[in-house]
């Protein structure tokens, strides 16, 4: 769908002024919503969900009563940007029922569980982009305490299975066949996920991280009903790309190696490069789409 230049431009700026507003409240103040606001707003007929946008705009500064300019951006963007999310769904999860996360530290990593307090905001998904450009970040909350596994490394927190990641691999997940290999490890949940599946004859991670595959075969891999699948290599991933991935047939190549967009994209279009090598090999990537709203 072709825009007017000025359209496109202001779109354009719709996007940043969004996600500088979402960056700096969910690096800065993701509890920023308490529960007495949510109820104190659920007082005017509207859902938790409904309110939780409603006080999020007001706090970036959006008159939407008073403002045409405003109404329209929280009617553009925070009506599908803002979800209430059921924990019982991702308590149901196949990772989540089976595997439990002991509080370990082998050198500088360390496996626990984290805290996600009532109406604290976190990424729930890729990115959307509709057809005017627009490009809505997938924004969550939890009514109730929900606690999730995580993964740090220098104390700086990795990994998690949070929403998030188990919205953003259900796709990776469901194409995943054969022989398998995944860059990136963390705390083996695609691992886990694909080698559950009949159609996927073995699955090879490879990481470099010493620490991080010590405590995984020690607490979490003993736990895996078809750890049998499962083969670790330590190994820097474009060096295992460069040096053995010809020599290895693999049908299915999933690369997570990175923490968000903004330590990914280099990393993204390097793997890029090795998978225009590997024609008969299929690739797929950590929260790709959104990679692909910043390229």
């Amino acid at each position: 769908m072709e825009h007017h230049p000025g359209i496109a431009a202001k779109i354009t700026e719709d996007n940043r002024k969004i996600f500088a507003l979402l960056s700096s409240y969910l690096n800065h103040a993701p509890d920023l919503i308490y529960p007495a606001e949510i109820a104190e707003v659920m007082q005017i007929g509207v859902s938790a969900e409904y309110a939780f946008k409603l006080l999020l705009a007001a706090k970036f500064g959006f008159d939407i009563a008073g403002s045409a300019e405003d109404k329209t951006l929280f009617i553009a963007y925070f009506d599908p940007m803002v979800h209430l999310l059921d924990a019982g769904e991702y308590a149901r999860n196949p990772y989540y029922r089976n595997i439990r996360i002991p509080a370990a530290k082998i050198g500088g990593s360390e496996l626990k569980y984290e805290t996600c307090k009532p109406y604290e905001g976190f990424v729930c998904g890729d990115i959307l982009q509709t057809a005017e450009g627009r490009q809505i970040p997938q924004i969550g909350f939890f009514e109730t305490e929900f606690k999730y596994p995580a993964v740090l490394e220098q104390d700086r927190i990795w990994m998690t299975i949070t929403p998030n990641e188990i919205e953003t691999m259900k796709e990776p997940i469901a194409e995943a066949f054969g022989r398998v290999l995944t860059f990136g490890l963390g705390l083996g949940y695609y691992a886990y996920m694909v080698s559950e599946k009949d159609n996927v004859d073995n699955v090879t991670i490879v990481e470099i991280n010493e620490d991080v595959i010590r405590l995984f075969k020690q607490y979490v891999l003993p736990q895996f009903k078809h750890a049998p699948k499962i083969k670790i290599v330590q190994a820097d991933a474009f060096d295992f790309a460069r040096t053995r991935l010809t020599g290895e047939a693999f049908d299915f190549v999933f690369t997570d190696l990175w923490h968000d967009v903004s330590d990914g994209i280099d990393l993204y279009l390097k793997i890029k490069q090795v998978e225009r090598q590997h024609p008969d090999t299929v690739f797929s990537y950590w929260i790709e789409k959104s990679m692909l709203c910043y390229l």
